[in-house]
């Protein structure tokens, strides 16, 4: 589970590879994670680190927390 304002990373493990270029998300990529969309569970918010952008409705699972030594 992802900690609201933590940096992740999009985890394209998680998806059939045929589908990675359906995604904007970079595997370098670093995205804040705003959290859960209450009425859209199991969905979240994030935004690029560098960009700002927001990109919503994205499976909450395919975000992990990047490590505190990256």
């Amino acid at each position: 589970m992802n900690r609201q304002y933590s940096l992740v990373r999009f985890r394209f493990d998680s998806i059939p590879s045929e589908y990675h270029d359906r995604y904007p998300f970079t595997p370098e990529g670093v995205y804040v994670y705003f959290g859960e969309i209450p009425n859209m569970p199991g969905h979240c918010v994030v935004a690029n680190h560098k960009t700002g952008r927001v990109y919503s409705g994205y499976h909450t699972e395919s975000f992990a927390e990047v490590p505190l030594d990256e």
